[in-house]
């Protein structure tokens, strides 16, 4: 079992209680004023649990609902919208699988760990992927498919092909920080891994959304200038 300095147990707990209240502020002014693409009413307490009050500021700066058009959205803020959009599912996905494997650890088992993964952690990645494209499919398509017109297979086609490269870009630079976080920090410095069980663990990945925000910021700018993505 892992010791963690009372330091990083009490910050790792503040940020996460942060993170929870900007979620809860932007719900409550959701509740006033929706998002004219209901999805995004999702997206944006979503990405707040891991951007906290950078995210509640680019809520109330750029996100809010006022009534502006999309082609209105300078470039690079319609480029972090889009990313944004791509967090929001894997957030919602990580937390699915992670707690999900942690009650239910045959899970990995089946995945790999103790087979071809000595690390937990490695063989829960791959459900992690595979739940966060999935949702990331559906948050796309109740975007593109109202926006265009789309019918039902097409809104999935373009928003597998919307979203395939995002998603993947996302996670590798999550996955990235999450392996140095585990096995180069926790692992050597404190004893073991941080269990999903520990604040410590969801610390590391607010710290690993962004990393897998900026990984995926490039790839969503490439998206939307060729099209496949909307600008938001």
């Amino acid at each position: 079992m892992p010791h963690f300095p009372q330091w990083l147990h009490l910050l790792s707990i503040a940020s996460l209680a942060l993170g929870a209240v900007c979620a809860i502020v932007i719900v409550l002014d959701l509740l006033r004023y929706p998002q004219k693409m209901w999805i995004m009413n999702l997206v944006w307490p979503l990405t707040a649990l891991f951007g906290s009050v950078i995210w509640l500021g680019f809520y109330y700066s750029f996100g809010r609902n006022r009534g502006e058009q999309p082609d209105e959205t300078p470039m690079h803020i319609a480029v972090a919208k889009g990313a944004s959009h791509c967090g929001a599912g894997c957030t919602l996905g990580d937390i699915i699988v992670e707690w999900t494997v942690h009650f239910v650890p045959v899970i990995a088992i089946w995945f790999g760990w103790q087979s071809l993964f000595p690390e937990k952690m490695i063989a829960v990645w791959i459900p992690d992927y595979i739940v966060a494209f999935l949702i990331g499919i559906v948050f796309q398509y109740f975007t593109i498919a109202p926006m265009r017109g789309l019918s039902l297979g097409k809104g999935i086609w373009a928003a597998v092909k919307a979203d395939t490269l995002s998603i993947t870009s996302w996670q590798v630079g999550m996955y990235g920080l999450m392996a140095i976080g585990q096995l180069l920090w926790f692992k050597p410095d404190y004893g073991g891994v941080a269990e999903v069980n520990t604040p410590e663990f969801w610390f590391l990945m607010q710290l690993a959304m962004l990393a897998g925000f900026a990984t995926a910021y490039p790839v969503n700018w490439w998206l939307v200038a060729k099209g496949l993505k909307e600008k938001m």
